[in-house]
């Protein structure tokens, strides 16, 4: 889920890179083994009933290479909006096609999803050159589909309009990465109540169909159009969640099905025993995130000033207790006179440094902004080179700000005409899955409560911890009765691959062992990279899921993955310029990229 960011760009925001492919220890692709299928449990009879008795679509591609990627074919599709009625109201999905490259050795589709809650299929599908590898789609059609209620299909909108959802909310939920202090948390939890109730209750019935079940329904209903017997998926991060649904609701249907960023699957459901947790706390992605932090500020500490900036300001770890110490006493403010133009604070620089961790090369974004971070407090108030940076800011702040009102302008004069303008309902969206699938407590206040008491990562814990507030059971009060509620031990017809790594910030490297630990028929692939996920960090980890997917072959038991690691010569070079220090990362091709991305200051951070 994204929400409107404030006006703050550390040197790192700059989006994914796309930068050079690194190699395993051995400089070798694991081996791999012929995938062993031993009997299968088969679908329910009542998930037969619901799915099969959907009419197989006639999915009428058209080409829309002109608004996506050259080659893209796109389809739209009405699915029903109940299961329980497979004949009945319908709700309309957006599908995209990359076909295969090498049509005469097609082997079938490849389903893809990027993750959410209510991330575009649709349009990871058509970026699938960036991020999957040529030998993948050269035999695969790549066939994303946006999952209901989102992006190009039929929306949820729980308002008519962004203005209506700010009034009705306030600002406080929908600017703030997560409260500190009784009187920002007290205005939190009003607006996360006021976001709840609304939404679960005034918008369309769509909000209460939009479970992950409902999209595994979804996907199986086009794997049946698009011609295959079996389905062949590759999910990341939240996309891993709706890989195990797909697996324990059809594990008969599975081929080969590939999950990346893996979701703890019992603590994102749920259970009368765990629900007085937030789900999102219930997932640990604080405490991998700070194990993370800790360990780049470790390995700076190592490799000394030649290779970490922030070790030229002293002990890594110092100078981050320091500047957050010093964030919580006062923000950082870029002004003009007496006017604040740009304000950083605690929770500002948390949520910056999560984005940081998000990237493979997670070290030198988290060196680069702590040391900007630091740099600007210890020289914007008197230092002539903090005035100047100061200046530069405020400069930068003044343009994007006249580009933003010149938006608001052609806006306005769009709405005074009678068009319709793009309603982005990513908010609505990312807590109409979250909220359908797990359970919570009953009110916002508990929030506080665990968060104090239950959070061990200073700062990472709230921010994670905080994103499903708005999902207390008396505030959001639709559900989905066809959620998945069953367990995640099914036996599939085929063997899951679950690949997890040690430093992922988002999804907790103990939810690919829970996961990999409770699917009997899996096995599970490990990584050392850093980052959030992955496929695309090594020439080991991403072979191995690449042989997996093309041939049914998995790793050998017990394969762990290396990739490049903090601070070690090489794999970065840097500037040591005083409050504009910057780092320039290696370039080079590559077979694939981080495929998720990072959450924006101001922004709930994503699974």
């Amino acid at each position: 889920m994204f929400r409107r960011p404030p006006p703050v760009l550390l040197t790192s925001l700059v989006g994914l890179l796309a930068i050079g492919l690194t190699a395993t220890a051995a400089g070798a692709a694991p081996d791999v083994s012929p995938a062993v299928a031993p009997t299968s449990d088969v679908t329910s009879p009542q998930e037969v009933a619901r799915v099969d008795a959907v009419p197989t679509p006639d999915l009428d591609w058209s080409d829309c290479s002109l608004y996506f990627m050259e080659g893209s074919l796109c389809a739209t599709v009405e699915l029903p909006l109940d299961y329980d009625d497979p004949t009945g109201p319908t709700t309309e999905v957006a599908v995209l096609k990359q076909p295969a490259t090498d049509p005469s050795h097609r082997i079938g589709s490849l389903f893809v999803n990027p993750g959410g809650p209510g991330g575009s299929g649709v349009e990871f599908a058509a970026l699938s050159q960036y991020y999957l590898s040529a030998r993948v789609r050269a035999k695969f059609d790549i066939i994303g589909l946006d999952p209901r209620g989102t992006n190009y299909g039929a929306n949820v909108q729980c308002w008519k309009n962004l203005g209506e959802l700010k009034r009705d909310v306030g600002t406080t939920f929908l600017s703030t990465a997560f409260p500190r202090g009784t009187d920002e948390t007290a205005a939190y939890l009003t607006d996360t109540t006021r976001f709840g109730t609304a939404c679960s209750t005034t918008s369309s019935p769509l909000v209460g169909a939009m479970s992950t079940a409902q999209v595994a329904r979804d996907m199986d209903v086009l794997r049946r159009a698009v011609g295959d017997t079996k389905l062949t998926y590759l999910g990341f991060s939240y996309g891993s969640y709706l890989g195990n649904v797909y697996a324990n609701m059809f594990p008969d249907r599975v081929r080969a099905l590939a999950i990346d960023g893996v979701i703890d699957p019992v603590a994102w459901q749920g259970s009368a025993e765990t629900a007085a947790w937030p789900m999102t706390q219930r997932m640990a992605s604080g405490d991998g995130a700070w194990k993370s932090l800790r360990q780049i500020l470790a390995s700076c500490a190592t490799a000394g000033k030649g290779l970490c900036m922030t070790a030229q300001l002293g002990n890594a770890q110092s100078v981050y207790e320091k500047t957050m110490a010093g964030l919580k006493a006062k923000p950082i403010e870029i002004t003009d006179g007496d006017e604040v133009l740009w304000r950083i604070t605690f929770a500002d620089a948390i949520n910056v440094l999560l984005g940081d961790m998000y990237d493979m090369y997670a070290w030198a974004w988290v060196d680069s902004d702590l040391y900007f971070l630091r740099t600007m407090q210890l020289e914007l108030p008197s230092s002539a080179k903090g005035k100047a940076a100061n200046a530069a800011l405020a400069a930068r702040y003044k343009a994007r700000q006249t580009a933003a009102n010149e938006r608001q302008t052609a806006h306005d004069a769009r709405v005074r005409a009678g068009f319709g303008f793009p309603y982005i309902n990513q908010l609505e969206a990312y807590q109409s899955v979250l909220c359908s699938d797990g359970t919570n407590p009953a009110f916002g206040g508990r929030w506080t409560k665990a968060i104090k008491n239950g959070t061990k990562a200073p700062g990472f814990g709230a921010l994670w911890s905080w994103a499903s507030a708005p999902c207390a059971s008396k505030t959001w009060t639709r559900s989905d009765e066809d959620a998945y509620r069953g367990t995640f031990d099914h036996r599939t017809a085929n063997p899951v691959l679950v690949v997890g790594s040690y430093w992922d910030p988002a999804t907790n490297y103990q939810g690919a062992v829970t996961a990999a630990d409770l699917l009997p028929n899996s096995r599970l692939l490990s990584s050392d990279n850093w980052g959030h996920t992955a496929y695309g960090t090594s020439v080991c980890a991403t072979w191995a899921v690449d042989q997996y997917l093309l041939a049914k072959k998995l790793p050998a038991e017990g394969t762990v993955c290396h990739a490049d690691q903090p601070f070690t010569s090489g794999t970065e070079s840097l500037s040591t310029s005083s409050v504009s220090g910057t780092k320039t990362l290696p370039t080079g091709p590559r077979e694939g990229v981080v495929p998720v991305i990072p959450p924006l200051p101001g922004a709930t951070p994503r699974y």
